[in-house]
């Protein structure tokens, strides 16, 4: 197999990627923590590793993907006594919401999606090995981890334990040391508890994603993601369990960068989110698609309304080149069955999608220019790379996960298409008697309106422009 190769966090470098088992990837990816609906940064690690797996599957790698659901921690449980409604109710309508982004962006569902609370018998299991070899210890009906027992803790972010400064939780009371980390946290009155051998209790936010990991993927796997937020000290906290309980765990981390604005954290706490169900109702999901996931994953994001209708623009242009050749080959035109080796060379290097996504837009100029020639075949050709290159990253117009909203389109262009057509025949009347005045004040106040007036052998044609 080609190879493909990754920025891995730990080496901080990029690697060839060698998977466990010739031909397959496991990944696991941090998923949602449901205390809110998700904003358009919650969503841009989904869409990051939606087209990690695309291109996995497009070099012929069997992709086992497991993205898990924290539907109970600390949030939630303030949420629910703000809002005065059970947690579990929070926690599902939460969930629905993000599954509603990730499919509204055509992100592919996972291969498994465990929540939290259905695996609290794996995480007394793992607790049980760990106390049982003096890794982690009960004090008051928490359990914590002995972060001293593991000598290799933060290598991953890099810091050193002396310089760690980590103030006690809310309730976790008895720990040997302050820079020990919760496993399991002591019921307190109002809150969901489960029975384990040290009280009742509920999962401390680390140990949920050690236990699935080992559970979905075993003691060994190719990829865990996340958000780079999530290097510490979550990420932290789950190699020192699942190590220190014998298993490998990740081979390679890969972590997407942020969704700022004004140059923040687009976060809940902050206040400055862009909810996805709002986003959706503003801007058709495949430009948000596209604005979200063509950046390389590693890049920070800067949110803006300029951002969003340049890669609006960007879009149609890639959108009209499809809708075009489609119209002149009379049919619908299918992918090739390989996409340029430029493309692929840009994908293997660390996902390279900003260079793969400049060899679509050349791809597309040369289509183009064969319109303008009138070379049917070699437009023909061009659409068919196109297409290949646009469902890798999950942009294809003519894919069936965009027909609802290509339908609803062609409905609204065919009334608009109607009223423009007769606007466009007083212009060509006025053409017509030479009353160029006239013809160039309507094209003036079509493109006002937001249309582009194209003068073709075939008669005038328009488009939406820009916003």
């Amino acid at each position: 197999m080609v190879t493909i190769r990754l920025y891995d966090t730990s080496a901080r470098q990029i690697r060839d990627f060698t998977p466990l088992v010739p031909g397959c990837v496991s990944i696991y990816l941090c998923g949602a923590t449901v205390q809110a609906a998700p904003h358009i940064g919650h969503i841009r690690s989904g869409l990051n590793f939606d087209i990690l797996r695309r291109w996995f599957d497009y070099r012929g790698y069997d992709v086992t993907f497991v993205r898990n659901v924290t539907d109970v921690d600390d949030k939630i449980i303030r949420k629910s006594a703000e809002q005065q409604r059970p947690w579990w109710a929070i926690g599902y309508e939460n969930e629905r919401a993000f599954n509603d982004g990730y499919a509204a962006l055509g992100c592919l569902p996972p291969t498994y999606e465990p929540r939290a609370t259905g695996h609290v018998t794996e995480m007394v299991e793992m607790m049980r090995g760990l106390i049982d070899t003096g890794h982690a210890y009960e004090a008051e009906g928490n359990v914590y981890f002995d972060v001293k027992s593991f000598p290799a803790y933060l290598q991953l972010s890099n810091q050193e334990l002396d310089n760690l400064l980590q103030p006690e939780g809310e309730g976790e009371t008895g720990k040997r040391d302050p820079r020990d980390f919760a496993m399991w946290k002591a019921a307190k009155p109002g809150e969901p508890s489960w029975e384990t051998p040290w009280g009742r209790g509920r999962p401390g936010w680390h140990l949920e994603c050690s236990a699935m990991a080992h559970k979905y993927l075993g003691s060994a796997f190719d990829i865990h993601g996340g958000g780079i937020d999530l290097i510490f000290p979550h990420h932290e906290n789950e190699i020192a369990q699942a190590r220190a309980y014998g298993d490998e765990f990740a081979r390679y981390w890969v972590h997407n960068s942020w969704v700022t604005m004004s140059g923040e954290k687009m976060s809940k706490s902050l206040g400055n989110s862009v909810l996805v169900a709002e986003m959706v109702k503003r801007w058709r999901p495949i430009v948000l698609r596209y604005y979200l996931g063509t950046p390389h994953y590693r890049s920070t994001i800067e949110y803006s309304d300029e951002a969003l209708r340049e890669a609006e623009s960007a879009f149609a242009r890639i959108e009209g080149f499809v809708q075009r050749v489609t119209e002149k080959a009379g049919k619908t035109v299918p992918p090739a069955d390989e996409v340029p080796p430029s493309f692929a060379e840009a994908m293997d290097e660390d996902l390279g999608v900003p260079q793969a996504l400049a060899v679509v837009h050349t791809t597309v100029r040369q289509g183009n220019s064969a319109l303008a020639a009138d070379d049917k075949e070699e437009a023909v050709a061009r659409l068919a790379e196109v297409r290949a290159m646009l469902g890798v990253l999950g942009l294809d117009p003519l894919d069936a996960h965009w027909s609802d909203e290509n339908d609803r389109s062609e409905d609204l262009h065919g009334v608009v298409d109607t009223l423009v057509r007769l606007v466009l025949q007083q212009r060509e009347s006025a053409r017509a008697r030479k009353d160029w005045a006239v013809a160039d004040a309507i094209r003036d106040q079509l493109n006002q309106s937001g249309l582009v007036i194209e003068d073709s052998p075939q008669g005038p044609r328009w488009t939406l422009g820009p916003r």
